[in-house]
C-alpha cells in the first residue's frame, strides 16, 4: 500500500490533524477552535488536547481506513508541562504567551551569558524561565515533578508510551547547550531544577517508537504507525512553506510573526533578537518570533474578514503607520518590553484593517534585513505560511514590501509540515528529499516596481517612528 503519513499540531487557538500521502497530496484534514481568552494564554489543559486530539483522529479514520506509516506532532514553543511519575499533569500547560515569568526570564538570561555560549536570550516566553517561575509559586506541586514535558512531548508521550525525549528545537528554550549537546549544569547548580527532569534530545523527525496498543485499537487501525519526536509550530510550518535547505527562509502569520531560515551557520545575536534551531542535517534554522502577529483580526475583525479583504484590495499602498501589537511588550524584530501598539489617528475600519497589514510587513522587512547582515548569507527565496497566507491583498503587500517574490506552497499548516518531517526519517532519505518530493508550490506572488518604490517609502518613515519611540536604536537599524 502507498505510504501515508500523519501530522498533528496543537496551537493557541485549535488543534488540526492530516494525511498526506508520498506524492504530498493532502487527503484529509480535521480541525478544532479553542476558545481564545486571556486565561488560555496563559494556561490551557493538556488533557483537553489529548481528548481534541483523539476525536479528530476518530473522525479521519471514521471516514476512510488509511495506513499511516509515521506520525509526528507539532505545537507552541516554549510551553511546559510539570509531569508526575505517572506522566500525568500536575498543572495546566504553562503556555509561551504567558508573560508571569519575565523575571525569572532575566534571570536566566543574565546566567546563561555567564555559563554558555550559545542561546542566551531567555524571557518570559522561554520554558527554562517558567520552570523556574513554576519552582518559585508551587513548590508543594515542585516536589512531585517527575518530569517537564514540552506541548508536543505530551502527545507524542500519549501517542506512543515513550516519554523523558524531546527534540531541537523545543529543548533550545528550555536552556539545552547546543555547543556540548547537553543540559548545562547551571540549570541545576544554580536555578534549582533537577538532572531527572530533563529529557533526551533526538533530532526532531526520529522514529522513537510505534503507536501504544490500546490508542491503535481505540481508533480502530489494524497498524501501530511509527511515531517520531516532534518540532515547534513555527519549524513545522517552515517545512510546510518549503524552506528546507540553506538559503530559503520563510515568514509565517499566524496568532503571531515568525521569521525563520536556514543557513549553513547560526546566528548569534547578543541583543536576543534571534535564535538558531538545529536543523535535522546538522544546518542551522535561525529565526525569531513576534509578539505581533494576526491575532489583531481574530479580536477586532474576524466577523467581516472577507469586506474587510475587499476594501484592502482597493486602498493599497496607505500612508497610514500602524503597528498592531495587542499586548505590551515586543521580543522580535526588536526587543521593547515597554512597546505598545500605535495607529494614525482617524482611521475609518477599513483604513485600519489595511494599515495593519502593511504594518506587519513592515516588521517583515525590517527582520529580513536584519538576517541577511547578521548572518553574512544571501537569501535565495522567502517562502510564506500560516493563517495570513490565505489573504491575496496581504500577500500582495508583503511581496512588494519586501520587493521579492513570495512563495506558498499548496498546503501550508504546521499539520502539514510535521507530516512532511514524519515522512522525512521513515519514507526518505532525509528532509531535503522529502521536501522536494512532498511539497507542492502553488503560487508565486511577484513585487511590482511602482508598488514596491512607494512601500520603501513608507517602510523608512515606520522604521523612523519605531526609532522616535525607542524602540530600536538608530546604531540597530539594520
Amino acid at each position: 500500500m502507498e505510504a501515508k503519513f500523519l501530522g498533528i499540531d496543537i496551537g493557541t487557538q485549535g488543534a488540526r490533524a492530516v494525511i498526506i500521502d508520498s506524492n504530498g497530496n493532502e487527503l484529509i484534514s480535521r480541525s478544532k477552535k479553542f476558545p481564545l481568552t486571556q486565561k488560555s494564554r496563559q494556561e490551557q489543559s493538556p488533557e483537553e488536547w489529548w481528548n481534541v486530539c483523539l476525536e479528530l483522529l476518530k473522525s479521519m479514520f471514521d471516514t476512510t481506513s488509511y495506513d499511516i506509516t509515521a506520525i509526528t506532532v507539532t505545537s507552541t514553543s516554549g510551553t511546559v508541562i510539570p509531569l508526575d511519575r505517572n506522566n500525568v499533569p500536575l498543572h495546566p500547560a504553562i503556555m509561551y504567551s504567558d508573560k508571569r515569568a519575565e523575571q525569572e526570564g532575566l534571570e536566566c538570561s543574565a546566567l546563561a551569558k555567564k555559563k554558555v555560549s550559545g542561546y542566551t536570550g531567555f524571557n518570559a516566553s522561554s520554558g527554562i524561565s517558567k520552570m523556574v517561575w513554576f519552582a518559585n509559586n508551587y513548590p508543594e506541586k515542585t516536589k512531585k515533578i517527575h518530569r517537564w514535558v514540552h506541548a508536543a512531548d505530551y502527545i507524542t508521550g500519549k501517542l506512543s508510551g515513550v516519554w523523558g525525549v524531546t527534540d531541537p528545537t523545543n529543548a533550545l528554550k528550555s536552556g539545552y547547550d547546543f555547543d556540548y549537546n547537553q543540559w548545562p549544569n547551571y540549570l541545576f547548580d544554580s536555578l534549582g531544577l533537577a538532572p531527572k527532569w530533563m529529557p533526551k534530545v533526538l533530532n526532531s523527525g526520529t522514529p522513537i517508537g510505534r503507536m501504544e496498543s490500546e490508542v491503535a485499537k481505540a481508533l480502530g487501525l489494524q497498524h501501530r504507525p511509527k511515531i517520531t519526536t516532534g518540532i515547534t509550530d513555527g519549524c513545522a510550518s517552515q517545512i510546510a512553506s518549503g524552506a528546507v535547505k540553506p538559503g530559503d527562509w520563510n515568514t509565517t502569520i499566524g496568532t503571531t510573526l515568525v521569521i525563520k531560515g536556514v543557513t549553513q551557520n547560526p546566528i548569534h545575536d547578543h541583543l536576543g533578537r534571534f535564535y538558531s534551531h538545529k536543523h535535522p542535517l546538522g544546518f542551522w534554522m535561525p529565526g525569531g518570533a513576534s509578539n505581533t502577529g494576526a491575532d489583531w483580526i481574530t479580536n477586532d475583525f474576524e466577523s467581516k474578514i472577507e469586506a474587510y479583504e475587499l476594501a484592502a484590495s482597493q486602498l493599497i499602498p496607505t500612508a497610514y503607520l500602524s503597528y498592531p501589537l495587542m499586548q505590551q511588550g515586543e521580543r522580535f524584530p526588536f526587543n521593547a518590553p515597554n512597546a505598545k501598539g500605535f495607529h494614525s489617528d482617524g482611521l475609518t475600519t477599513e483604513q485600519l484593517f489595511t494599515s495593519n497589514m502593511e504594518g506587519v510587513a513592515y516588521l517583515e522587512r525590517y527582520a529580513f534585513e536584519l538576517a541577511s547582515k547578521m548572518s553574512g548569507e544571501s537569501i535565495n527565496a522567502v517562502y510564506t505560511a500560516g493563517g495570513g497566507s490565505f489573504s491575496p491583498t496581504w500577500l500582495k503587500i508583503r511581496a512588494n514590501v519586501l520587493n521579492i517574490p513570495i512563495y506558498k506552497a499548496k498546503h501550508i499548516s504546521g499539520a502539514y509540515g510535521a507530516a512532511v518531517l514524519a515522512a522525512s526519517q521513515t519514507h526518505f532519505t532525509d528532509l531535503i528529499e522529502a521536501g522536494q518530493q512532498l511539497i507542492q508550490i502553488d503560487e508565486k506572488i511577484n513585487p511590482d516596481k511602482s508598488l514596491s518604490e512607494l512601500y520603501d517609502k513608507n517602510y523608512n518613515r515606520f522604521i523612523h517612528k519605531l526609532i522616535t519611540l525607542n524602540y530600536i536604536e538608530e546604531e540597530n537599524y539594520a
